[in-house]
């Protein structure tokens, strides 16, 4: 038996085309779940592995029933496959044409080689591969057509009638062989039969193959069963035995042995109320102790108590024959656990008395003892290395650190008493709290009293048998006019003692708290006799250093200084400290805001230093700025400034006013101020730097008294002018020399000398604020120019100072005054450019401070024009006089007057010049006048008709009259006048 699949090569039958098979309606085939299958496949499972091993055994292998993977251990591989083919394919035409081109030109196929049954075993089973393909493939179905047709070997399933459209023919047109019927090929159905009976054949010897080792399985098993039988029928025997047993011997023994243990719980019964006796005993005990105040011998009896509780022998309790339990979750013992803590927390109390009078004394004693100058000087030398600066001064050893050697013993004691009172940290939250309070007391100590009265309410008050208590704002009210009346020292005094207060309180504080931790850290190692406080607090290395790892000491410090960490919060508390006392501070301020902005220059820097020295004090100690606090002291800087600028040009405009413009006597006071104020240019004067040394006392400024006594004027009763009360007689008078140029200077001069003396004495104690200051100078050197151009020029002197006018004399001094005054303006140019550091604004002012001193320059040249215009004119009006002359006629012998008053004039302007400029200046304006004589005079001789030898006399013997009767000044005049005499 051949299997089919190609037509015969001699059938002219030609294979149907898809278009010729007719389209056919498939069958629903019912889809099995392969879950159905399960209980079937548990059942078989332990089978078919038996199946597996043995096929796996055999050494020649067993005959496969598939061509795929054998190995697999269950039954999955069919169910997957009755799923796959289940589900209906896709009947699409290209699917139709590859399974059939699959079932056909397959080459796996082989066929059987005709040599007969003779060559293979006598009963081996034909093999798989005489069974076509498609029967094996996982997408067979036989509802599609190509399969069906392969299948079918391409049977007709009714024969056409013969002689019909339906029957096919060939392509040349021959008719093609007629095919069988489905239902009359025997061939066919044979080999359909064939096919199974080969599968059943193989099936049937894997099965066979695989039955030894299943009914070798099922024997093993059966031998299993019998034994675990046998085994159950021994331990029911075995189990009857220990019954018997069980009640002949171990019952009794277990009643004994309930007799001894009750009798065994009936004696600790007994020792628990022994025990409990002498625990209520222990308690009054405790209590007497500490009501007596003994909390020490109090603390021992708690701890013995509590060992007595939790079953321990203690030193104080008699328990000889009592066996001592642990009865801490007794309920009866509930009421003794809170009467202990109790009396710890009383105890507590006791020790949080004794340790917050040790430390906050200690506080107390500290700022108390507490060096004034000695701590400011400590605050200026720590301000200045946070600048960057150097300070000259001495260090001088902060005082904080000093530790007493007893202080350290005691709160060793008073700690170990709060740790075993377990009130560690309420005793440190007091502390806290003890702290802030100080904090306030400190800075309200120094105040004035805000409830004095007047005598006569106080007399009144008493007479009525009491006055009403004040409210809290009147005792406002009062406190404020108190701090308003106290004098700029009181003011200072109080200032200082209130910042050192909070200042070295704060630092105390800290040196406490690293004492408390030192100390803390060795409450868990045993005592040391040789152990004793350092001579100052050690610092933050020595108490790293001295607190080790805990497996190296007790737990108890480590404990300890975690709580006190916790409730003390050390960066907190000292922030709060500051916040608390610079709020109560900048209340203070704010009341004497008025007070401060009008203090002299000094006083004001003092009082700036001493607030910047705390803010930054402050700073220092809890890391916070202080907005409000600098806030307050910058808007009265800001405030003083302002005002500052305002009165030294009020000043200066009321002694301009005021001053007759004489020479002034420079005094030593004086040439001081003026050598700080040349040698500014390059450092700052030892005077203006010595007001911020607040820890000094302050100096009596003589130099501020000498200009105020110049701006008092006192009024002349004879003349009805105003002149200065110092007014120097003519053998004090001393110029002021610069270099090698001696000046003499009328008051004005001084007193501008001095008001610049105080800008730069500001600016120096304040360099922020050298933008505000450089700008009050300028307008305060713009107003001296101004005012003396109206004073002087615009003769306003004989209105404000009752000047009959304005003479050489004035012009002189104003001239050299202003000269003094340009001489200085490069030197405080320097000086502020020296502040102001870099930046745009920098050019800006110091090309102001050039313009300023061009227009010194130029008013000073103003004034030397002045005085040549002056002369000038009276050569003019003399030479018009010298003209109505007539020369023909005698006269009287001699000078004529127009030319002796001319001389004498001239005469008088050199000699006033001399005497109060330089001798360069003299010549500088001399020779203009005499330029101009020349001009003049030269013309007005020109002019003059001698019509006769006696006129021409006459006019020699006036000149040679005038020759020998003219001093130098008249010569000089005189030899210039006959030169440009054409005859």
């Amino acid at each position: 038996m051949i299997p089919h699949t190609s037509a015969p090569a001699s059938s002219a039958h030609k294979p149907p085309t898809a278009r010729d098979i007719p389209p056919v309606t498939l069958t629903n085939i019912t889809t099995v779940d392969p879950t159905d299958f399960k209980p079937y496949l548990t059942q078989v499972g332990a089978l078919y592995d038996a199946l597996q091993r043995a096929k796996e055994n055999e050494e020649d292998g067993g005959t496969q029933l598939f061509r795929k993977s054998s190995k697999a251990d269950d039954f999955s591989d069919l169910l997957e496959l009755d799923r796959r083919s289940s589900t209906r394919p896709n009947l699409s035409r290209q699917a139709s044409l590859a399974s059939l081109a699959s079932s056909i030109e397959n080459p796996t196929v082989r066929r059987r080689s005709s040599g007969g049954p003779g060559r293979r075993a006598a009963h081996a089973p034909t093999p798989l591969s005489t069974i076509p393909n498609v029967y094996f493939e996982e997408d067979f179905h036989l509802e599609n057509p190509r399969t069906f047709d392969v299948v079918s070997e391409r049977s007709e399933v009714v024969r056409p009638v013969p002689g019909t459209p339906d029957e096919r023919k060939g392509s040349n047109g021959n008719a093609v062989g007629p095919r069988k019927a489905l239902a009359t090929n025997a061939i066919l159905q044979e080999k359909l039969s064939w096919y199974m009976d080969t599968i059943e054949v193989h099936l049937i010897s894997s099965i066979s193959t695989a039955s030894t080792s299943f009914f070798a399985a099922l024997g093993s098993l059966r031998e299993l069963h019998s034994e675990a039988a046998d085994s159950v029928e021994r331990i029911k025997a075995l189990r009857k035995e220990l019954t018997a047993l069980d009640e002949e011997l171990v019952v009794g023994g277990l009643n004994i042995v309930n007799k001894r243990r009750r009798r065994e719980n009936l004696k600790q019964l007994s020792d628990a109320v022994q025990q409990l006796k002498q625990i209520v005993e222990c308690v009054a005990s405790a209590e007497s102790l500490v009501d007596s105040g003994d909390v020490e011998k109090a603390l021992d009896a708690i701890d013995d108590l509590e060992k007595l509780i939790s079953g321990e022998i203690a030193s104080g309790v008699n328990a000889k024959d009592v066996h001592l339990r642990d009865l801490r979750g007794a309920i009866a013992l509930q009421g003794v656990t809170n009467d202990l803590d109790t009396l710890r927390f009383r105890i507590g109390k006791v020790f949080e008395v004794r340790f917050l009078n040790a430390l906050m004394g200690d506080l107390r004693r500290h700022v108390e003892s507490v060096s004034l100058p000695d701590t400011l000087q400590r605050w200026n030398s720590a301000s200045q290395r946070s600048r960057g600066g150097h300070n000259r001064e001495p260090s001088v050893y902060p005082a904080y650190l000093t530790m007493k050697d007893d202080f350290r013993s005691e709160l060793l004691s008073n700690l170990s008493g709060l740790h075993r009172a377990r009130h560690t940290s309420p005793a440190t939250a007091a502390y806290r709290d003890s702290v802030l309070r100080e904090i306030r007391s400190i800075i309200r100590g120094p105040l004035p009293a805000s409830n004095d009265e007047d005598a006569d309410s106080m007399m009144s008050a008493s007479t009525m048998g009491g006055g009403r208590q004040r409210t809290q704002s009147e005792k406002s009210t009062i406190l404020a006019r108190n701090l308003r009346a106290l004098e700029p020292e009181d003011a200072e005094e109080l200032l200082k003692k209130t910042y050192i207060g909070v200042g070295e309180t704060l630092r105390r504080l800290g040196t406490q708290v690293k004492v408390l931790l030192d100390v803390t850290s060795t409450l868990g190692e045993p005592a040391s006799n040789g152990m004793k406080s350092p001579p100052r607090s050690p610092n933050v290395a020595v108490l790293d250093g001295r607190i080790q790892p805990a497996a190296s000491r007790g737990t108890s410090g480590r404990e300890i200084q975690e709580e006190m960490h916790q409730t003390l919060d050390m960066s907190n508390l000292l922030g709060q400290a500051v916040d608390i006392a610079q709020d109560k501070i900048v209340k203070v301020l704010k009341v004497r805001f008025e007070q401060s902005v009008h203090l002299s220059v000094e006083n004001f820097l003092r009082y700036f230093t001493l607030n910047l020295l705390f803010a930054n004090e402050c700073e220092a100690v809890s890391g916070r700025s202080g907005t409000a606090l600098k806030n307050v002291v910058n808007s009265h800087i800001k405030e003083f400034v302002q005002q500052l600028s305002e009165s030294e040009r009020q000043a200066l405009a009321t002694g301009m006013e005021a001053d007759p413009w004489n020479a002034k006597d420079f005094t030593d006071e004086d040439r001081e101020e003026l050598s700080r104020i040349l040698s500014a240019s390059t450092q700052d004067a030892a005077a203006w730097t010595a007001g911020s040394k607040i820890w000094l006392p302050p100096s009596t400024s003589i130099q501020a008294k000498a200009a105020n006594s110049l701006l008092v004027p006192q009024t002349n009763g004879a003349s009805g002018t105003s002149t200065p009360s110092t007014a120097p007689s003519k053998l004090t008078t001393r110029p002021a020399i610069i270099e090698s140029d001696s000046f003499l200077l009328p008051v004005s001069a001084i007193l501008c000398l001095h008001g610049l003396s105080s800008f730069l004495h500001l600016n120096t104690g304040i360099p922020s604020m050298t933008q505000e200051i450089a700008t009050s100078i300028l307008s305060y050197l713009t107003l001296f120019n101004s005012r003396c151009t109206q004073l002087i020029l615009g003769a306003g002197a004989t209105r404000s100072a009752g000047l009959k006018n304005i003479t050489t004399k004035h012009l002189a001094l104003a001239a050299q005054a202003l000269s003094f005054i340009s001489t200085l303006i490069p030197h405080i140019r320097e000086f502020i450019r020296r502040h102001l550091g870099s930046g745009s604004s920098v050019s800006t002012l110091m090309g102001e401070f050039d313009k300023v001193r061009r227009a010194y320059l130029e008013h000073q040249q103003s004034i030397y024009d002045k005085l040549v215009d002056i002369m000038a004119g009276r050569a003019t009006a003399h030479a018009k006089a010298m003209k109505t002359i007539d020369w023909e006629k005698g006269g009287k012998e001699g000078v004529n007057a127009y030319m002796e008053t001319l001389t004498k004039e001239t005469s008088t302007l050199h000699r006033v010049l001399s005497k109060h400029l330089p001798e360069m200046t003299v010549r500088m304006i001399m020779e203009p006048v005499f330029q101009s004589y020349k001009e003049q005079w030269g013309k007005a001789f020109g002019d003059v008709t001698l019509r006769s030898e006696a006129a021409q006399l006459r006019l020699v013997l006036f000149v040679a009259a005038i020759f020998f009767d003219a001093d130098h000044s008249q010569i000089e005049c005189f030899v210039m006048l006959s030169t440009s005499n054409r005859k």
